[in-house]
């Protein structure tokens, strides 16, 4: 896995901290992740950032069980494509959930977790996911505590 430098870092730190994308002032299409050019009608300069909104639904998905290198620890985890409230798709990690309990159009919303860390001693790096937008997430953590629990008494 690339791992980014400490000033490409603060470079990025805006779009990692918050769901950013970009509108194009000629044709008004909205876009995900942020360009310098309208992917849409090639215009250039009159591009600006804006926030997207944070809720959206899975629109397709895949379960992720052999991880690469560096994500061994995640595995199982969701990879997901979410369609957000103003019709702008999303590549993310669906967090708080069983790769079970996902399915598509499942209502979902942003949250700030760790994407990964440069070891011990290096940068930790924090940015978007999406979570379950019910509290169906919170029954996966009931089962995991009931596991580590159990496992406890042996």
């Amino acid at each position: 896995m690339s791992m980014l430098g400490i000033p490409s870092h603060w470079r990025r730190r805006k779009e990692r901290y918050r769901l950013i994308g970009s509108k194009c002032e000629a044709c008004g299409k909205v876009f995900f992740p942020r360009r310098e050019i309208c992917p849409n009608c090639r215009r250039r300069g009159r591009v600006i950032d804006v926030e997207l909104p944070g809720r959206g639904k899975v629109y397709s998905y895949t379960v992720i069980r052999v991880p690469s290198e560096g994500f061994e620890y995640y595995a199982p985890y969701i990879i997901a494509i979410v369609e957000l409230e103003n019709g702008v798709r999303v590549m993310s990690q669906i967090v708080d959930c069983n790769p079970e309990d996902v399915y598509i159009g499942m209502p979902v919303e942003v949250c700030f977790r760790r994407i990964f860390s440069q070891g011990d001693k290096g940068i930790i790096s924090y940015g978007f996911k999406f979570k379950p937008l019910d509290d169906s997430w919170i029954r996966c953590y009931e089962e995991e505590a009931k596991i580590s629990v159990s496992e406890m008494k042996v």
